[in-house]
């Protein structure tokens, strides 16, 4: 194993960067530091079951990026960096399950489009990470691998579906993540481990080998301990894919850099509306009010200006009546299926249900979805109210002339291990295709199994293609609170 010089704990990838440039670090010293973290604390300790595969390539693609680096220096923005895979994004050596046994021992024979944007940009697929199984709804819990826990609390789910990546990132198993999100899938995560979760506009990433649930809400993101390694990452992911038509409508609307957003002073003169309606009214809400109410002052202590939101929207109303994943999930999930050819033993929604070999706590959706179809009445019906919807938010934000909204992720903190997630407001950003993201608010009271207590994150949506006001907001009030804290219960390695 490589010396090191460098404590990767909390590391950025500026951080690390620059200690490669100062010759205290390599890259294979940084995949070895956070394999060895993996093995610590994983499958044994508190045993948080975040990975599903190591990359056995990993320490080898490591060196060959120490060798480029002598030779010519950094290959890419993202050079040395490890990366923590959601698997149901597709990867040409590595098996892509989605959570599945249905899909065991499963190789695809490309990249997916995100996979190939990160190696050419110099990361190192360090795993592949758990989800809740085909990546319908929140617990983080699958056939392939069982339930992922939640650092800060071991007895609590890590949110999801994106939740391996949530937590494995929340514990320094890798630098950076990537999630995907089709209702509130990389937000649920970032709130429920103090973590980053951003959702894209849908159309700036690409959809192209990852295993859909719904493409009419699907993307992918980042999900990274810091705002400026999200947009880092999310400037190498983004951009137009001939195989993906959604994505053609993001050129022209890319600024030229992402990054130059990352103004210390982005809070300044931004109209924020508050969306009360998504704040829960009853006793269990308390804490994460108490919480939101925190961040609140804080954004406007440093420059914002806040206005409340009187109209009322129903999340959960928009899960049960808007939200079209279900109606989707067979047609689209049987395409990619379909195209798995000999390498898969199913091929179609039908044929996992037959098999058997998924988590029993999928079951009900997907007999739910096998029943469904994108040509009814009621699907249209929906399209309808998803367009009225896209109309409304937009007017408020005219209205109000607002720059961005916000409001509490979820309602309450994460649920426990065994129960369902409930009363999360993610829904608003992936029925509208508008960029979410969430970001770190605070915690909740510390107990005998949440040391440092539970966290709780905000949420901020921006105009359709208008991340780069929304990655101001996000790293102004980043850099002014500073609530990041790693989890006690994986502790640093010496």
């Amino acid at each position: 194993m490589d010396k090191i010089k460098f404590n990767a704990l909390e590391a950025t990838i500026a951080e690390v960067h620059s200690a490669m440039s100062r010759g205290e670090l390599t890259a294979k010293a940084l995949v070895e530091c956070y394999i060895k973290r993996i093995e610590a604390y994983d499958k044994q300790g508190p045993a948080i079951n975040s990975v599903i595969k190591l990359n056995p390539r990993a320490v080898e693609a490591a060196e060959a990026l120490d060798n480029k680096f002598k030779e010519g220096g950094f290959v890419g923005p993202l050079h040395g960096i490890p990366v923590l895979l959601k698997d149901n994004v597709d990867t040409a050596d590595l098996e892509t399950t989605a959570g599945s046994l249905s899909l065991e021992g499963v190789i695809p024979e490309k990249n997916a489009f995100i996979t190939s944007k990160l190696l050419e940009a110099g990361a190192i697929i360090l795993a592949k990470v758990n989800l809740h199984e085909f990546a319908v709804w929140g617990e983080t819990a699958s056939s392939i691998l069982g339930q992922t826990l939640n650092p800060y609390d071991l007895t609590r789910t890590p949110g999801g579906s994106s939740g391996g990546t949530g937590a494995g990132i929340a514990a320094n198993f890798g630098m950076v993540g990537i999630g995907t999100d089709t209702i509130n899938s990389l937000r649920s995560p970032g709130s429920a481990n103090c973590v980053i979760g951003f959702r894209p506009t849908i159309g700036l990433v690409s959809r192209t080998g990852i295993v859909p649930y719904s493409l009419t809400q699907d993307t992918a993101g980042p999900i990274t301990r810091s705002v400026e390694d999200a947009v880092k990452v999310l400037e190498v992911i983004s951009g137009y894919d001939s195989n993906d038509g959604a994505t053609a409508w993001s050129i022209g609307r890319r600024p030229v850099s992402y990054v130059a957003h990352l103004k210390k002073d982005g809070l300044v003169g931004k109209r924020i509306g508050v969306l009360r309606s998504f704040f829960g009214q009853e006793e269990i809400h308390q804490e994460v009010n108490a919480v939101t109410e925190k961040s609140l002052k804080a954004l406007a202590d440093n420059g914002a200006i806040l206005i409340d939101i009187s109209e009322d929207i129903n999340s959960d109303q928009l899960v049960k009546e808007v939200s079209l994943h279900l109606h989707d999930l067979k047609r689209d999930l049987d395409a990619y299926l379909q195209k798995l050819g000999e390498g898969s033993k199913v091929h179609s929604l039908e044929e996992v249900i037959a098999s058997g070999k998924y988590h029993k706590g999928i079951e009900d959706n997907i007999k739910t979805a096998s029943g469904l179809s994108t040509t009814t009445p009621e699907y249209y019906e929906r399209l309808a109210k998803r367009n009225a919807l896209r109309n409304e938010v937009i007017e408020i934000f005219a209205r109000y002339r607002i720059d961005a909204m916000v409001y509490p992720h979820q309602k309450r903190p994460v649920v426990k291990v065994g129960e369902a997630q409930v009363e999360r407001n993610g829904v608003i950003g992936s029925v509208t295709g508008f960029p979410a993201c969430s970001i770190p608010a605070g915690f909740t009271s510390p107990t005998d199994t949440a040391p440092i207590g539970v966290p709780v994150g905000i949420e901020f949506l921006a105009r359709e293609w208008d991340e780069a006001t929304l990655i101001e907001i996000l790293y102004s009030f980043e850099q002014a609170t500073k609530i990041r804290k790693p989890p006690v219960s994986v502790p640093e390695l010496y």
